[in-house]
């Protein structure tokens, strides 16, 4: 039982394959275009920069689109991609290209534990800026107003229990009042380190070989969010 949660989202609250198949391509397609249209607005400039310097520093507009859209097939997990994935993104969800997925169950359990007065946070390796724009424009409508506050890897990377203490002292609260839920045992293992109770998140949907015994590491295991227990 814990007062407070932190969820994941993709593989946890919702699907990969959104990630996957819907996300990560539009952003590519549409990378070119956003650079050249708004490559001289200071925040965008900021993020381009950023990224050049992972290649050296001084590098054209044109190499760097190549670069980012490199990143995004490999899914790595630079700041400075998923601050510009967010911008993207934005143009999207605002637009109606799409809709976030999140699973029913999630949804439902999530305005549970807010109406019951359990706080809730958000951490993922995507941008602040993008799980706000998640939440708000989802298949079960704007959860936005459920989330106490959002995390991203500026505050650690997720699988270095740094992060985990990071978000408690950001939070107030004591790292073992926490439970964190996520669909990567690596990433449940950094909290468990920092002292956050854990769940894995195991949905058939994104796993199709379940993962038990050895391969949860002795995280608690659910396939739905209807078997997590909290309390505020």
């Amino acid at each position: 039982m814990s007062r407070v949660v932190v969820t994941d989202i993709e593989g946890t609250t919702s699907s990969i394959r959104f990630v996957h198949e819907v996300l990560f391509p539009y952003a590519r397609q549409a990378l070119p275009a956003f650079v050249r249209a708004r490559g001289k607005d200071a925040e965008v400039r900021r993020w381009l920069d950023r990224a050049a310097m992972d290649v050296g520093g001084v590098v054209s507009d044109d190499c760097l689109v190549e670069l980012l859209q490199n990143w995004i097939d490999e899914d790595r997990k630079h700041v400075a991609l998923k601050a510009l994935q967010g911008m993207i993104w934005e143009a999207g969800y605002r637009g109606g290209a799409f809709r976030a997925h999140i699973y029913a169950d999630a949804a439902a359990r999530l305005r549970d534990w807010h109406a019951a007065g359990v706080p809730l946070f958000v951490y993922s390796s995507g941008s602040v800026a993008a799980q706000r724009l998640f939440f708000g424009h989802t298949e079960a409508g704007d959860l936005l107003d459920l989330f106490s506050g959002f995390f991203d890897t500026e505050i650690g990377a997720k699988r270095e229990r740094n992060a985990y203490a990071h978000i408690a002292r950001a939070i107030d609260t004591g790292p073992s009042d926490l439970l964190f839920l996520s669909d990567v045992v690596e990433e449940l293992d950094a909290a468990r380190e920092a002292g956050l109770s854990t769940v894995l998140v195991d949905r058939l949907e994104d796993y199709p070989q379940p993962r038990t015994g050895a391969a949860a590491n002795r995280h608690p295991r659910v396939t739905s969010f209807d078997a997590i227990d909290v309390a505020a």
